[in-house]
């Protein structure tokens, strides 16, 4: 399918599906013509990653963990590295929110609220 298409059924801009492609996310062929052609497969692949993403994880964490994604909601096999590198993201995560909660905490005060 051309990259038209997969925007219409995945609801992912072209230009999003073009930045996939430069980082590494998602794979389409190029015709004679110059133009993407991806498989049915990649659907799916735009869904985990879109998923990924408001999991919070980067670009470079999604790019090591999607070949073990499974399912539209990704569910991985623990393959090489994968618990590892959630685990540091949900690590990073928490810290983020530790210091969201803190800065709030401060706004509050200035405010009178805390």
């Amino acid at each position: 399918m051309l990259i038209g298409e997969l925007s219409r059924r995945t609801g992912v801009s072209p230009r999003l599906l073009r930045y996939y492609e430069e980082q590494g996310l998602l794979e389409a062929r190029r015709g004679p013509n110059g133009y993407r052609y991806y498989d049915d497969d990649t659907l799916l692949t735009v869904r985990q990653v879109r998923a990924l993403l408001e999991a919070g994880l980067t670009t470079e964490v999604i790019r090591a963990v999607l070949p073990c994604a499974r399912g539209e909601q990704p569910e991985f096999e623990m393959c090489v590295d994968v618990q590892a590198i959630l685990s540091q993201a949900l690590e990073a995560t928490d810290e983020r929110i530790d210091d969201l909660q803190r800065s709030r905490s401060a706004l509050a005060g200035y405010l009178g609220q805390g």
